[in-house]
């Protein structure tokens, strides 16, 4: 059963405008590996797109900014399962690497992605008070 994407929270300043140097070659690996779906496309003030996913929306925008330094945490209702659905839609990581991070009171499982577009993700369940 596929994970459940519950938030997205920016690295920086907003999970609607990620900088990519071509949404048009970004977009098929959100939707082929991550499981979003395309919402929209704009190519005013600078070419970008809105992708959905469980009811949670980020953007792709070529707007001049570095990805290797921006990116986004999704929660997830089950880390494992994020991780085995995207590993069988084509993620190229043969392990998660999992660990646990602390922010604030809450532990996360966590697993890291970078995307072809080289933004980071971080996907992670709240484990605070478990054992998992």
């Amino acid at each position: 059963m596929p994970a459940t994407f519950k938030r997205a929270a920016p690295y920086k300043d907003d999970v609607t405008n990620l900088p990519v140097a071509n949404v048009d070659e970004a977009v098929p690996y959100y939707e082929g590996i991550m499981g979003f779906s395309l919402v929209s496309r704009r190519d005013d003030p600078h070419k970008s797109a809105i992708l959905t996913r469980d009811g949670i929306q980020i953007g792709l925008a070529e707007n001049g900014g570095d990805p290797t330094v921006e990116g986004a945490f999704f929660e997830v209702d089950d880390v494992e399962a994020a991780f085995e659905e995207m590993k069988a839609n084509g993620f190229d990581k043969e392990e998660a690497e999992y660990r646990v991070d602390k922010h604030g009171e809450k532990s996360y499982r966590v697993f890291f992605i970078i995307a072809p577009d080289q933004l980071c993700y971080c996907v992670g369940e709240d484990v605070t008070g478990s054992e998992k």
